[in-house]
């Protein structure tokens, strides 16, 4: 098992309950439903993808195509789960600057396509 990526995993689980819990508790009465929907993309997505980086703890750290598939996962979330809590709270916050948040969102999800890919290339070369 990676410790790396099980901490990683961990501490993303963590804040994904945390971020889940906060919309149902404490955004319900200020953010618009769409904004709460895209809020709770947000939540999905990292949590599918929290799961992917404990399935890659499972192989040996040493493997390359794995480590890079942990950075591919990770920053995925941060860029694809991270960018949809801060548009859907943008009005909340008054910040209507962070429109230009939108265009990091694509970024994310096609660092997640490139994780699942690298997995994909990993386990085909797993012997």
């Amino acid at each position: 098992m990676n410790r790396q990526i099980v901490i990683t995993a961990s501490i993303l689980g963590m804040l994904g309950v945390i971020a889940g819990a906060f919309a149902a508790h404490g955004l319900q009465q200020y953010l618009e439903p769409k904004q709460i929907e895209i809020w709770r993309t947000g939540v999905q997505y990292q949590f599918y993808h929290i799961f992917a980086l404990l399935f890659l703890s499972t192989f040996a750290s040493s493997n390359k195509l794995i480590r890079t598939a942990y950075y591919l996962f990770t920053f995925g979330i941060v860029f694809f789960s991270g960018s949809l809590y801060l548009l859907a709270c943008r009005d909340l916050l008054g910040w209507n600057w962070l429109i230009v948040m939108g265009p990091i969102t694509p970024v994310g999800g096609l660092l997640f396509i490139a994780g699942w890919a690298t997995l994909a290339l990993a386990a085909f070369r797993n012997k």
